[in-house]
């Protein structure tokens, strides 16, 4: 039976972030297209996980990216049109269990262009 990673997100002015908390994640798959996110992997038990994503707007697949770590799968989508804020990450207006804000990660966009460049290099060069 597959269940849904408990998944964080948030928003910034060229990208939007999103991560699926699973420790020793193997089998990894992202699958990151226009208009929706497909996420699938198992843990070190087995169990497997499935998250698909309807966006709430549209993304350049081509220049979006995942990182894995030992405790999570980050997977940043750079926005189509910049600058635009993001008021959820669902197509959809409803929020599923699994989803949550990341308020360690969300703050005010002045002046954050810099730290979030700083930010997709650092992912870019692992």
């Amino acid at each position: 039976p597959r269940q849904p990673a408990k998944t964080l997100w948030y928003d910034r002015p060229r990208y939007v972030y999103l991560e699926f908390c699973v420790e020793d994640s193997k089998d990894v798959k992202v699958v990151i297209e226009d208009q929706r996110l497909v996420f699938s992997c198992k843990n070190a038990d087995g169990v497997e996980f499935y998250n698909e994503i309807n966006l709430y707007a549209r993304v350049n697949s081509k220049d979006s990216r995942e990182k894995r770590s030992d405790r999570s799968i980050t997977c940043f989508m750079r926005k189509w049109k910049e600058k635009v804020a993001w008021p959820r990450i669902t197509k959809e207006n409803i929020k599923p269990a699994w989803l949550s804000v990341d308020f360690d990660n969300w703050r005010d966009w002045e002046g954050d262009e810099e730290v979030e460049r700083a930010m997709v290099e650092q992912y870019a060069e692992v």
